[in-house]
C-alpha cells in the first residue's frame, strides 16, 4: 500500500504518472537502438511505489551528513558512526525518516571525480533536493551546481535550500542570508532557504546536563525542526502527487542527455563537415544554375509575349495581314532570345562547373554539352550569338525565300536539316562543309571556341562541332517559324470581305496564341534545363562519394536519432509544463512566498 492506494494505482496526479512511463517506454526502445544512448537506459524512470527520495545535494564540508543525524534525532554513538562514514562514502547512503528516505549523497567540489559522478546520480534518482551550503556562503562552482539543480533538473519547486553551521564564530545571519538570495536569484522567491545549526541540535539532544526548556531553546535556534516542518510540506502529496512530477523531469534530464550523445567529434566530426561542406558546395553550384534558369526563361517568355503584342499592332486593317517585314522581325526575335538563353544557362553551368573544379579539382565531371528542348533531339545549341550577324542572316534570307516559294516546303526542309545526325553525308554535314570552305564560314563555325578561351575544358556551346551548330540553328529557324506560322497562314486571311474576320478578333487570336506560346516554351526551356542539370549534379555526387559517404551515413543516422530525441522531448516538455502547473504540495508554488524559515523567534 502506498498513500493508502495499492502499488501501481494512479493518484491524484490526473493520469500523469501511466502517461510519463509510458513515454519512458517508447524513449528506451528509441535509446536502446543504438551504441550511443543505450547506457542511458537506466536512468529512465519506471514504475516505483518505494517510499520518496528526498537527496542531500552539497559539498563534502557542508555537514550534510550531521543534518541526517540532527532530523533522525541520533544518539552520541550513532552519529560518530554516521559522521565517520561520511567522507568515505562513494554512492549514496539512504537513511529513513519520517516514512521517506533521506539519500545522504557524496559530497560535491571534493575534487574526486567519482563522488562527484555518484552525487549527479542521486540527484536524478531523486523527488526532492535538501540542496545543503554553510555560512561560508557558496563559491562560483557551487553556486552554478545549486542553480543547475533548481533549473535545468526542474528541481525549484520541491527543493528547500540550507545554509548549515549558521552558529559559527562571526557569522551574520542577516548578511549571509541576503547574500544567498542574491545567488539563487530568480529561485530566491520560489525555494525556501532554512538556515540551521545541525551541531547544535544533535549537541542539545545529547547533552544530558540540559533542561528542556534549554534543549527546547536550542531547538529552536539551531532551525532543524523549521526544516523538518518545509520536507513534510514538500513530500506531503505522497508517492501519487510528488514522484509523477519528479519522474516527469528526470524523464526530459535523460532526453536531453541522450541528444548530447549525438554531438560529434573527432574522426565522425571531420567526416560530417566534410560531407556538410561537399553537399552545401553542390546546392550552391546547383541554385546559381535553377536561378539563371528562371531568371533567362522568364526573359524568353517576356520576349515572346512583345512579340505577339508587335504582331497583333502589325495587322493589317485592310485584309487582316501581318506584313512580311513584321514577321520576320519577330522571328529574328525569337530565335535571339533562345539562343541568348542559351548563352546564360550554358555559362552558368560552365560557372557552377569551375566552382567545384576549384574545391575539389579535376575529379568533378565536365557537364555534357547543352542541348536546347526546342531543338531536334539530335541537335546541339552551339550557336554564340556573335556569329548571328554572317550566318544567321544566311538562313534568315534562305527563310524569306521559303515563304515567297512556300511555307511548308521550307518548314519541313529546316526540320529535315535539325533532324539529322552530324555524322558525313547528313544534311548538315553537306551544309557545314560548304560553309567551311570559306574563311568567314570558319570563323563563324568555330565561336565556341573563342568563347572558350581554348582552354579545352568545358566548351558552353559543345564540343565545336560544324554539322552540329548547322542542325542546332536549324532547329532555331523552325521552331520561330513554328510559333509565327499563324501570321504566314494566309487561308486564314479571308478575301471574302463578307466572311473576313473582324481585325479586332484577329488581333485577340495572334495574342492570345503568342500569351500560350510563351507558356509553353517557358515551361519547356524549365523543364529541360532542370533534367539536364540534375543529370550533371548526380554524376557530380557519384564522383564525390568517396569524401562523403562516411560523413553522410554518420549524419543520416544522427539526424535519424535527434529527431525521435526530440519528438520525444517536446512530448516530455508537454507533461512536464502540466506537472508544474498542477502543483499539489500545500502551499505550493501558487500560494507559497518564498524566503526564510527558522531561526530564533524575535
Amino acid at each position: 500500500m502506498v498513500d493508502g492506494k495499492p502499488a501501481g494505482v494512479v493518484g491524484n496526479d490526473g493520469g500523469l504518472s501511466a502517461e510519463v512511463l509510458a513515454l519512458s517506454a517508447r524513449a528506451e526502445r528509441l535509446l536502446s537502438a543504438h551504441a550511443r544512448t543505450r547506457g542511458l537506459v537506466a536512468n529512465l524512470p519506471r514504475a516505483d511505489a518505494s517510499p520518496l527520495r528526498i537527496a542531500l545535494l552539497g559539498p563534502y564540508s557542508a555537514g550534510k551528513s550531521m543534518l541526517v543525524a540532527a532530523l533522525r534525532r541520533l544518539s552520541s554513538a550513532a552519529v560518530d558512526e554516521l559522521v565517520d562514514a561520511a567522507p568515505k562514502t562513494h554512492e549514496p547512503t539512504p537513511h529513513p525518516w519520517n516514512g521517506v528516505t533521506l539519500l545522504d549523497l557524496p559530497g560535491t567540489l571534493s575534487g574526486d571525480d567519482e563522488h562527484s559522478a555518484a552525487a549527479r546520480l542521486g540527484v536524478r534518482g531523486a523527488d526532492a533536493l535538501m540542496i545543503v551550503t554553510t555560512s561560508e556562503l557558496p563559491g562560483e562552482a557551487e553556486t552554478t551546481a545549486i542553480l543547475q539543480a533548481l533549473d535545468r533538473d526542474g528541481f525549484a519547486d520541491r527543493s528547500v535550500v540550507v545554509v548549515n553551521k549558521m552558529n559559527a564564530e562571526n557569522s551574520d545571519r542577516d548578511v549571509i542570508l541576503d547574500e544567498i538570495r542574491k545567488r539563487l536569484g530568480p529561485f530566491a522567491d520560489r525555494v525556501p532557504i532554512v538556515p540551521t545549526d545541525a551541531r547544535d541540535h544533535v549537541d542539545a539532544l545529547n547533552d544530558p546536563h540540559l533542561t528542556d526548556a534549554h534543549r527546547d531553546l536550542l531547538f529552536a535556534e539551531s532551525g532543524v525542526d523549521a526544516l523538518a516542518d518545509e520536507l513534510r510540506r514538500i513530500v506531503a502529496p505522497g508517492v501519487s502527487g510528488v514522484r509523477p512530477r519528479a519522474q516527469a523531469h528526470g524523464l526530459l534530464r535523460v532526453l536531453a542527455d541522450a541528444e548530447q550523445r549525438w554531438v560529434l567529434d573527432g574522426e565522425e566530426l571531420r567526416a560530417a563537415e566534410t560531407a556538410k561542406k561537399v553537399e552545401e558546395s553542390v546546392s550552391r553550384a546547383k541554385q546559381g544554375v535553377l536561378s539563371t534558369c528562371e531568371r533567362e526563361t522568364d526573359v524568353v517568355a517576356s520576349v515572346i509575349r512583345a512579340a505577339g503584342g508587335t504582331c497583333a499592332a502589325g495587322v493589317s486593317d485592310k485584309d487582316g495581314s501581318v506584313p512580311a517585314d513584321v514577321a520576320d522581325d519577330v522571328r529574328h526575335r525569337l530565335v535571339c532570345a533562345v539562343t541568348e538563353f542559351d548563352t546564360k544557362f550554358s555559362s552558368s553551368m560552365r560557372a557552377a562547373f569551375d566552382s567545384l573544379v576549384a574545391e575539389y579539382g579535376a575529379v568533378v565531371p565536365e557537364p555534357e554539352a547543352w542541348v536546347n528542348a526546342l531543338d531536334s533531339p539530335e541537335a546541339v545549341t552551339d550557336v554564340s550569338p556573335d556569329d548571328g550577324s554572317r550566318f544567321e542572316r544566311a538562313l534568315w534570307k534562305g527563310a524569306e525565300e521559303g515563304v515567297k516559294a512556300g511555307v511548308r516546303r521550307f518548314h519541313g526542309w529546316l526540320g529535315s536539316v535539325a533532324d539529322s545526325d552530324s555524322g558525313q553525308g547528313s544534311v548538315a554535314s553537306d551544309i557545314a562543309t560548304r560553309i567551311n570552305n570559306t574563311r568567314v564560314g570558319r570563323k563563324v563555325l568555330n565561336v565556341g571556341r573563342k568563347v572558350s578561351g581554348e582552354t579545352g575544358k568545358f566548351n558552353p556551346w559543345g564540343r565545336g562541332k560544324a554539322a552540329e551548330k548547322v542542325a542546332g540553328t536549324a532547329g532555331k529557324v523552325q521552331w520561330a517559324l513554328t510559333v509565327v506560322g499563324p501570321l504566314l497562314d494566309l487561308t486564314s486571311v479571308v478575301q471574302d470581305q463578307s466572311e473576313r474576320m473582324k481585325i479586332g478578333k484577329r488581333r485577340k487570336t495572334i495574342t492570345r496564341h503568342f500569351e500560350e506560346e510563351a507558356v509553353r516554351t517557358r515551361s519547356a526551356l524549365d523543364d529541360s534545363g532542370t533534367r539536364h542539370l540534375d543529370e550533371w549534379i548526380v554524376q557530380v555526387e557519384q564522383s564525390l562519394a568517396g569524401l562523403t559517404h562516411q560523413g553522410a551515413e554518420i549524419r543520416a543516422e544522427r539526424d535519424a536519432a535527434l529527431r525521435g530525441i526530440r519528438s520525444l522531448r517536446d512530448e516530455a516538455e508537454t507533461l512536464v509544463a502540466r506537472a508544474d502547473r498542477s502543483d499539489g504540495t500545500p502551499g505550493g508554488r501558487a500560494d507559497r512566498p518564498g524566503g526564510t524559515l527558522g531561526g530564533p523567534v524575535d
